[in-house]
């Protein structure tokens, strides 16, 4: 029991101690790719330290539909500390996602142009320098009579792309420069507890969905998290290109549909329940044995889904102790998700067999 506890404890610390490249960590794949990045502007910078986080595109499970997620403006987690952008990326059998997060260097973050100094590589909206952060005026709202620290260095942005995502049908082809590799491999903090409840009341918001707002968000920006009903939100000035729930297939990398989510579940806890029928064949006899049998089957079943489920666990753990890369991250995913789908396959099979076997009997007890 010690050894056991001293294992789980361990475990447990490792999980803790994890490099923040994991924040970057791949989600579900969605078959269709985000709507391009709208056109807005940046709000007013509210105070010394605020640093400018670009609006995203997230993914809602629940409702099936991608919702904008304001740019804003956030205080920085450390002194010295930077920005890097959340993105999509095609991962080989749909789009995944990876997190934003906080490090010393500015990481990969797909290729993509935000805008506002995060124009596809590195941030030239400002630097750190004696503790203070110091804001670039060509690329940054500020009030210059509130904030001191400023300079103006022009910046030629050669990318006008509003796509979001890399990778796939018409993504961006940007792979990691040596110095976002190893940006890859800093000590990072993930989107501090502000940027999370932003990102849920983003969520929580019907007209920030693509569907709703056809690409154009009510509330493209705001000055500080959360700040949707601020009078210094900024409404998206137009869509980055025309989007309806009609034609968005057209990022779609693969057309094809497995049945109960099994074309986008990466990891067994991405799956739909298991679940039970209620026999009725008028022979309570039968109907118990067939549901008795039924519960054993799923209950082992679950046990498989829980045992892979580990298993990829671990190697999750394993790729953030090895420092894995962006590449070798994806490769694991597409092995993951090719692993979740055969079980899947292995249980419906299951679960048709077990009601063939019961039909006959059901079929003779109709007769007697």
């Amino acid at each position: 029991m010690h050894i056991r506890f001293i294992r789980t404890l361990l475990f447990a610390l490792v999980v803790l101690s994890m490099s923040a490249a994991s924040f970057a960590q791949i989600g579900v794949a969605i078959r269709f790719g985000p709507p391009a990045l709208p056109v807005y502007e940046q709000p007013l910078c509210p105070g010394d330290g605020y640093l400018w986080t670009p609006g995203y595109w997230a993914y809602d499970y629940d409702v099936s539909d991608y919702y904008w997620v304001p740019g804003t403006w956030v205080m920085a987690p450390e002194v010295g500390f930077l920005w890097t952008p959340a993105y999509w990326g095609w991962g080989g059998d749909g789009f995944v996602f990876y997190d934003g997060y906080w490090g010393p260097h500015v990481g990969f973050y797909g290729g993509i142009n935000y805008g506002f100094g995060y124009f596809g590589e590195g941030y030239e909206g400002g630097r750190w320098d004696g503790g203070h952060f110091f804001y670039n005026r060509s690329v940054n709202n500020v009030n210059i009579a509130n904030i001191h620290n400023v300079y103006d260095t022009p910046v030629r942005n050669n990318n006008g792309s509003h796509v979001s995502y890399n990778g796939g049908n018409g993504g961006i082809s940007a792979r990691p420069t040596g110095d976002e590799e190893a940006a890859a491999r800093d000590r990072h903090i993930p989107p501090v507890a502000a940027q999370t409840q932003h990102a849920q009341a983003a969520r929580a918001n019907p007209q920030q969905r693509a569907s709703a707002n056809m690409g154009k968000p009510g509330v493209a920006a705001t000055p500080r998290p959360g700040d949707f009903n601020d009078r210094g939100a900024i409404p998206a000035k137009e869509a980055g290109a025309p989007y309806t729930p009609a034609n968005r297939g057209g990022n779609q990398g693969r057309s094809e549909n497995n049945a109960a989510g099994a074309g986008t579940a990466v990891h067994p806890h991405d799956l739909p329940p298991l679940t039970k029928s209620t026999p009725n064949t008028g022979n309570l006899k039968q109907d118990r044995k067939y549901q008795q049998q039924q519960e054993k089957q799923v209950a082992k079943q679950q046990q498989e889904r829980d045992k892979l489920q580990q298993k990829q666990d671990q190697e999750h753990v394993n790729l953030d102790k090895q420092k894995a890369n962006d590449t070798q991250k994806q490769q694991v995913e597409q092995k993951h998700q090719q692993q979740t789908q055969q079980l899947q396959q292995k249980h419906q099979q299951q679960t048709q067999q077990l009601q063939q076997r019961m039909q006959p009997a059901s079929r003779e007890s109709g007769r007697k």
